[in-house]
């Protein structure tokens, strides 16, 4: 049987708070509160100057969820593993009472293999999830909390290919033809040896022909592992570019080998992907290459939360704001600082955009976090690198493994500013060591002191990681993100690596150009100030630069009542600011300035964002029908002539029908307006309100402006100033 995948969006229950009891299926959780999945609890809950201000000033704490499910029928003698797109954190899962295990990392993708477990004749199946984040400064920006990404199951038969185990991968490229490889890890969980047939099938984007097939023929022993490599020419593929980003479909069966009875189509598909051909290159001199043409990167670095949607964010919020991104001539994302949710990499597919995948941002070492405000003393150290000796291998190979099939995916990126000063590694080449942003940091950690880990030991650690990508995946050159070159770039830190990555170091790019004559150069992370770019510009060697940062985020909060960073070319709402405009200017965006209004509010402008799904190809009107779907509605003052106007005013959002109110943001991250209320007041004349399907049906949203001035009152078209209404179908 072909396999299937199934999403375990709605069935679930959610109680904040430990129940010592809740891993047991017979548990009653009857008066545990519904919600949908992903689900981040930690916006649910007020601002709080108690809460780390690194984070965002929200909790944290222990949570429980419990999923109830039925497979369809059909499964029985077949495998059901449960998989996890993230889970912020320390999660430890359940199935039917069967324990399984935990994940520290709160951006790893992990699964279970639960056919021990699951029913499969009908009956009820119940997945427990704990989840516990006590620890609130344990990092430097907003995580969240909870189930924050999909779940998913898959059912597959007893011969089935590994989890991401169908490696595509491309070789000798060129307009006339591509050497295509689909490497094959191949699971038998049967109790018998199992001789197969594999066909790999390539379909033309537009046409859906067949334009290339693969076979080989495979034994894979009794609860083993096997390999196979196919191997095939294309001709005269279509290459996917950031201007024509073509997607081939890529299919594989599996089939008994040998067997003339069965069929092609009684055959068993077990893998739908889409893949692009393209060409990457990184010259030391002469930058990066797409497809043997030159270009600049032009990108921007992005954490993963959406302002009040917290980290629960879907695929349709990340398209608006990518295509917003677009018109300033973007074309490059960094995955900042942690593997982001698999629907940004869809979508950077479809919508031609590159891609830095990124795996940590601290190793075995403590950084600093800021908990009372930015550069406020004393930091505290909780994090990841209390787990990273015994899991870093595994959540390196995961995020490999999970995305190399993207074609906008060119760099691995083992780690963000490991090399900090003294955060914690020191070293004697340098007596006194300060990093950007630490100017209040006290004198006694800035100097050298021998007590402190050496950071010659990173060296160490780098080698393996990188090592660690290319078994994976050689495909792909390793970079990484230096803070403090200076003296890292010294002991040997850029040596494992294909690309060297800088922050804000661009007064060492002509030196270290000369330094590394075989390493291309990239500027990671870098200011706005127009001279950034004029030596990328400038200068051949130099790949591009990623702006710290894209979009507003949660978290690395200056101090109270600030929650979140204004470093953004946009608002957490994807509103773009002025520096927007200026930064389209300089990248050549199709973004112009619009004109404003001095003039008071005389009206309210609701406009519904309605794009077909650029990954599915499904119509607005298709994709939107899903539960969970999540709407967004700009919302703008107007002066009497049309124009936005700044001037602002509280506005109460109200829902009925089949959805629900999911939140109001304004990107002003200075309001302390919880997010769970139904008003709010604009920044600059405008809002953005999320509202989610909850079941089929239209959706009626009001708004109303509960603060209205006379200008407002004394117009003519009174009702139709103070409120504003629109149905969804």
């Amino acid at each position: 049987m072909d396999s299937m995948t199934i999403t375990l969006t709605e069935g679930w229950r959610f109680h904040k708070g430990n129940c010592d009891d809740a891993w047991f299926k017979g548990y009653d959780d009857s008066a545990w509160r519904k919600v949908l999945i992903p689900h981040d609890w930690a916006v649910e809950c007020p601002f709080s100057k108690a809460n780390s201000s690194g984070t965002g000033y929200l909790d944290g704490g222990t949570a429980w969820y419990r999923a109830h499910f039925r497979l369809p029928e059909g499964c029985a003698g077949r495998r059901v593993r449960v998989v996890f797109d993230g889970v912020y954190k320390n999660s430890q899962v359940w199935c039917n009472s069967y324990y399984l295990s935990k994940r520290p990392n709160g951006y790893t993708e992990f699964s279970y293999d639960i056919t021990h477990a699951v029913r499969m004749d009908g009956a009820e199946n119940v997945l427990s999830v704990k989840v516990t984040h006590e620890d609130l400064a344990d990092s430097r920006w907003f995580t969240g909390s909870g189930i924050y990404r999909k779940v998913w199951l898959l059912i597959e038969d007893p011969v089935h290919p590994a989890l991401h185990g169908i490696a595509f991968t491309t070789d000798s490229v060129s307009a006339e033809s591509a050497q295509i490889q689909v490497r094959q890890e191949i699971q038998n969980d049967s109790s018998k040896d199992a001789a197969i047939r594999i066909r790999s099938v390539l379909y033309d984007p537009d046409t859906q022909e067949k334009v290339l097939t693969l076979e080989a023929d495979c034994s894979v022993p009794a609860g083993g592992r096997t390999e196979a490599m196919l191997n095939g020419l294309l001709l005269r593929p279509r290459l996917w570019s950031v201007d024509d980003p073509v997607l081939y479909e890529l299919k594989t069966w599996y089939e008994t080998a040998g067997d003339s009875s069965v069929a092609a189509g009684d055959s068993s598909l077990v893998s739908v992907e889409r893949v692009g051909i393209r060409k990457i290159v990184f010259d030391a001199d002469k930058g990066f290459f797409l497809n043997d043409v030159p270009m600049k990167l032009k990108g921007i670095c992005v954490h993963h939360d959406a302002g009040p949607l917290g980290a629960a964010v879907t695929r349709e919020v990340w398209q608006r704001r990518l295509e917003i991104l677009k018109q300033a001539g973007c074309n490059a994302v960094r995955c900042s600082h942690n593997p982001h949710m698999p629907e940004l990499y869809d979508l950077c597919d479809a919508m031609g955009f590159l891609m830095i995948d990124e795996a940590f941002d601290e190793w075995e070492a403590p950084k600093n976090k800021w908990w009372q405000g930015h550069n406020v003393y004393p930091p505290k150290h909780q994090g990841y690198y209390e787990d990273f000796p015994q899991w870093h291998d595994a959540d390196l190979r995961a995020m490999v493994r999970r995305d190399r099939n993207h074609p906008s995916v060119i760099l691995w990126s083992i780690g963000n500013e490991i090399d900090y000063p003294n955060d914690m590694y020191c070293h004697p080449m340098f007596n006194e060591m300060t990093g950007n942003n630490d100017a209040n940091k006290p004198a006694a950690e800035r100097v050298y002191n021998p007590d402190k880990p050496n950071m010659e030991r990173i060296v160490t650690i780098a080698r393996e990681l990188a090592q660690t990508v290319r078994e994976e995946d050689p495909s792909r050159p390793v970079t990484l993100a230096a803070a403090f070159p200076e003296l890292s770039s010294r002991i040997g830190f850029l040596d494992a690596i294909d690309v060297i990555g800088y922050n804000y170091k661009e007064h060492l790019y002509a030196e270290d150009h000369l330094r590394f004559p075989g390493k291309a150069l990239l500027g990671t992370e870098n200011g706005k100030h127009p001279e950034a770019w004029e030596v990328v510009r400038a200068n051949d060697y130099v790949c591009g630069q990623f702006l710290w940062t894209g979009i507003d985020f949660l978290g690395e909060a200056h101090g109270w009542p600030i929650y979140g960073s204004q470093a953004g070319l946009m608002k957490t709402n994807g509103f773009p600011k002025d520096i927007f405009y200026e930064r389209a200017a300089l990248w050549s965006g199709t973004a112009v300035k619009p004109e404003v209004s001095a003039e008071p509010a005389a009206e309210l402008s609701l406009a519904l964002w309605q794009q077909p799904d650029c990954v599915t190809g499904r119509t607005f009107s298709d994709a939107s029908g899903k539960i969970g779907y999540i709407y967004q509605l700009e919302v703008t003052m107007q002066d009497a002539t049309g124009l936005r106007t700044t001037e602002d005013h509280t506005l109460r959002v109200q829902v009925e029908g089949s959805g629900e109110l999911l939140a109001i943001d304004s990107g002003n991250l200075s309001d302390l307006t919880p997010y769970t209320e139904n008003y709010r007041q604009t920044q600059d004349g405008s809002l953005l309100v999320y509202v989610r399907r909850t079941v089929p049906g239209p959706i009626r949203v009001h708004l109303t402006c509960i603060d209205a001035p006379l200008s407002m009152l004394d117009n003519k078209n009174t009702q139709q100033g103070l409120t504003r209404s629109v149905t969804i179908a």
